[in-house]
């Protein structure tokens, strides 16, 4: 199966799929490729191509103190260099988007545009404060379904209406099934790896980066229930760059599936103005 062996000598797990633009898939802080099975299907004409963060699924882990977004853009153009790819389209969800970011401020060389699934130019301190608050907790459930039905009954506010079989699809992708249990796929340095940074719950600014993708096609999707990314932020984004292909998606917190009716037509708006 396709690894790479990154600059400090870590396994990453790679896959790629299809043919066309090269679009680089990058997920969530501690999610992996599964992050996009639900848009795949979706998306013609792309060279999909995702990669497992270091310390998350088929990856290796590492020292926490690797587990840095700078540490893991490094890691994407690695992958970039391994498959002679001088230029790509970056779709990321939250810490995907980070990246992608970060990309077109050092390496904008290297992008084709960038898409973002609820990650933006402000993050609000109270979605990570959530996130710092389940981060690293293993499910208390015995079983996939009864972690399930858990995590649908904790959403059923936020993500109304998603079927069980979506949540269990959502537990698979990130639990093993071991004699102790459910464990989380990811390396729990990550929680060190955040509380380095310092106490969680002010926003953070990133103006920034995301003014230096632009003049490159940019989209965003926003989960309207989002504590993440906020109706304001994505306001404010599309004042500074009128060019921005936004998407309000009902019924979703952080993150959205990208499977939703307004979150594939932006994505196949921004894909069509890179070909």
């Amino acid at each position: 199966m396709p690894h790479i062996t990154a600059p400090d000598g870590i396994s990453l797990w790679y896959e790629e799929a299809g043919a066309g633009l090269p679009l680089l898939c990058l997920s969530g802080l501690t999610r992996t490729t599964r992050d996009f099975d639900p848009v795949a299907p979706h998306l013609k004409g792309v060279r999909m191509i995702r990669m497992d963060y270091r310390g998350r699924g088929k990856s290796d882990w590492a020292a926490w103190e690797t587990y840095d977004p700078a540490v893991e853009m490094a890691d994407a153009l690695a992958l970039l260099d391994h498959l002679g790819l001088d230029r790509v389209a970056v779709m990321g969800t939250s810490r995907g988007g980070l990246i992608g970011m970060m990309m077109a401020a050092s390496h904008k060389d290297r992008l084709l545009g960038l898409a973002m699934n609820d990650m933006g130019a402000v993050v609000s301190g109270a979605g990570l404060k959530a996130i710092r608050g389940y981060l690293g907790r293993h499910p208390e459930q015995a079983t996939v379904e009864a972690a399930a039905r858990a995590r649908m009954a904790a959403n059923a506010d936020t993500f109304p209406g998603v079927p069980l079989e979506r949540w269990i699809t959502e537990i698979e992708n990130a639990t093993t099934d071991t004699p102790e249990g459910l464990r989380l796929n990811y390396d729990r340095g990550l929680v060190t790896a955040m509380d380095a940074g310092g106490p969680v719950g002010a926003d953070i600014a990133l103006w920034p980066l995301f003014e230096a993708v632009a003049p490159l096609p940019c989209a965003v999707i926003h989960g309207e229930n989002s504590d993440l990314l906020s109706f304001e932020t994505v306001a404010e984004m599309a004042r500074r760059n009128p060019d921005l292909i936004v998407a309000h998606v009902p019924d979703r917190a952080h993150i959205p599936f990208l499977d939703e009716p307004e979150a594939l037509a932006a994505l196949t708006a921004w894909l069509e103005r890179m070909t």
